[in-house]
């Protein structure tokens, strides 16, 4: 397989899918695979026409973390900027859903952490596993997984290393939905389509406040929180949402 198949990706109706493609690595991040995906980043972000994206891996397993042979030789599966696998450090502004077919595991794991959303089969399984090779979750998973499950139960996977299923992350309130083995990515865009269907402005601003709002004080939250959603209120797309409502047709939205 050639380095520019680590990564493939698909837009059709607003929606894009990126697909890790090196089932035979079980989508093992590399260099290639990071690039692909900080180059598919950079293009959701980039590109009015595309209002949502899904990431999910080939061959039934969603990535397996860091290519270790790779790692040993001296190739770092990050982007300058993105992090691991492209992503980690800096997600996109807009929303991104992770669809989970099998292991999602170490950077994996972590990968699907820094998405907004996560959809997963009913078998699949998380973890961070670092610890049993001697290594620490350092993209990502040590710093977001108690801002994602209860603290205590992220600090039982850290320690252990050991996986959790579906059904588990579901209770923790970790992941969105728990599917049938084979239909994570046909759920995700279905929940993609929902997204799509909404002002584009209105999104952007929704997931910036959720986002950043876990870092603003309770004597700033609002002022903070007015100075980004203001200017929706003033939009083209305010008025044309309110107007579709009142003619009982669906919106035409420009975002602005």
């Amino acid at each position: 397989m050639s380095e520019e198949q680590a990564v493939l990706v698909d837009v059709s109706d607003g929606i894009m899918t990126v697909t890790l493609n090196r089932p035979k690595a079980k989508n093992a991040a590399n260099r290639a695979l990071a690039e692909g995906v900080a180059a598919a980043m950079d293009e959701l972000d980039s590109n009015d026409e595309i209002r949502v994206a899904i990431i999910t891996g080939a061959g039934g397993t969603f990535c397996s973390g860091m290519d270790l042979k790779a790692f040993v030789s001296g190739e770092l599966p990050s982007v300058k900027g993105r992090g691991f696998a492209g992503l980690t450090e800096q997600p996109p502004k807009k929303p991104l859903i992770a669809a989970v077919e099998g292991y999602a595991l170490a950077g994996g794991f972590e990968v699907a952490m820094s998405c907004d959303l996560i959809v997963a089969a009913e078998d699949a399984k998380f973890g961070i596993p670092e610890a049993k090779r001697g290594l620490a979750a350092a993209a990502g998973g040590l710093i977001k997984l108690p801002r994602q499950m209860p603290p205590r139960i992220a600090m039982e996977l850290a320690l252990t290393g050991d996986f959790i299923s579906s059904a588990r992350a579901y209770e923790t309130g970790m992941i969105n939905q728990v599917v049938e083995p084979g239909t994570a990515l046909e759920a995700a865009k279905a929940l993609a389509a929902k997204i799509a269907a909404n002002g584009p402005l209105a999104v952007a601003i929704s997931k910036q406040v959720v986002t950043e709002s876990a870092d603003w004080s309770s004597e700033e939250m609002w002022d903070k929180q007015q100075a980004v959603v203001m200017p929706i209120f003033t939009s083209e797309d305010a008025i044309e949402g309110a107007t579709a409502f009142a003619e009982k047709r669906a919106p035409v939205w420009k975002g602005r």
